[in-house]
């Protein structure tokens, strides 16, 4: 893929940038094609530095950990910000809250939490993603979520500029955020309960061993792929469906979780979108409840991926 070059390509910023970087290096399904352009910022600071030198109508996409997200196998024009492991900050402040950047990813933060003697993020270690996808998708498990944990979220906008916003800015619902446009969370302020460290930690890791023996953690896989309906369970209806084990090329739907698409055997992401589009075809035509999806998909399709102008 040809790609006409910017004045990004001359960055000297202190974070890490690469062209042609292919997406299937930083997502849990291992699949996606080259995004044009992938910045690791060295910090916040860095990563307003960069967005300043963008011009203003730069297609962006942030990345944390790369779980939740189907990269199609066009690859994703413009710029790719990849928070995990830079955004990385914890710490627990004077005022009592829990300062969490969004590139910490969510095992991590339930272990610092609990290890510092404060409860409520325990679920977190059972979501295989970061910080600031948990806060864009208001992630959970095990019946907890991430918003009722949050007192104030930092953002940062197009232009570099960071914005201090409360809860009460955005519409919260099950598995979806919406707030102001143009804005990406680089941390979230929590306010826990005080408890014992032990305690948590104990129930953090009986959390994590429930994961590991009801999911396919062993697998390259997205995470759970469409959202639970009302008084439901979508691995239930899918395996009712009779969808368990079903494959097309190299995706298949897992067998130890049916709400699971794992990738087999060098899957294509055409693959995977096709088979994800197949089990919502035949649940709700065998079990008529239509599913949504709780995976994004993101990027061009490979025939119709067209050079950066």
């Amino acid at each position: 893929m040809m790609v006409m070059r910017s004045k990004t390509d001359n960055w000297a910023g202190r974070g890490e940038l690469r062209c042609d970087e292919p997406m299937g290096r930083h997502t849990s399904w291992r699949v996606g094609g080259a995004a044009d352009y992938f910045y690791k910022p060295a910090d916040i600071a860095d990563c307003s530095d960069y967005l300043q030198q963008l011009p203003e109508d730069a297609a962006l996409f942030w990345l944390g950990l790369g779980s939740n997200l189907l990269v199609r196998d066009g690859g994703i024009r413009g710029h790719v910000i990849c928070t995990s492991g830079v955004l990385n900050h914890m710490a627990v402040l004077d005022s009592g809250l829990v300062r969490i950047e969004a590139g910490v990813s969510c095992a991590k933060v339930a272990r610092f939490c609990a290890n510092a003697g404060l409860m409520g993020t325990e679920f977190l270690i059972g979501i295989p993603g970061t910080m600031g996808g948990a806060l864009a998708m208001n992630a959970g498990a095990f019946g907890g979520e991430t918003w009722p944990l949050v007192s104030l979220v930092e953002t940062i906008d197009r232009r570099g500029n960071i914005k201090q916003r409360t809860p009460d800015e955005y519409q919260i619902a099950y598995r979806e955020v919406n707030g102001p446009k143009d804005e990406w969370f680089v941390a979230a302020h929590l306010s826990l309960v005080a408890g014992d460290s032990e305690q948590a930690l104990v129930h953090a890791k009986s959390l994590l061993t429930q994961r590991n023996e009801t999911q396919p953690t062993g697998q390259p896989s997205g995470g759970s792929v469409f959202r639970n309906p009302d008084n439901d369970y979508a691995g239930r209806l899918i395996e009712a469906s009779g969808l368990k084990g079903f494959c097309i090329g190299g995706a298949c739907v897992s067998t130890k979780h049916a709400n699971f698409i794992v990738n087999n055997d060098a899957a294509s992401a055409e693959d995977i979108e096709a088979l994800i589009d197949h089990v919502a075809v035949t649940v709700e035509r065998q079990q008529g409840v239509v599913l949504m999806r709780e995976i994004h998909v993101a990027g061009e399709r490979l025939d119709r991926a067209e050079p950066l102008q």
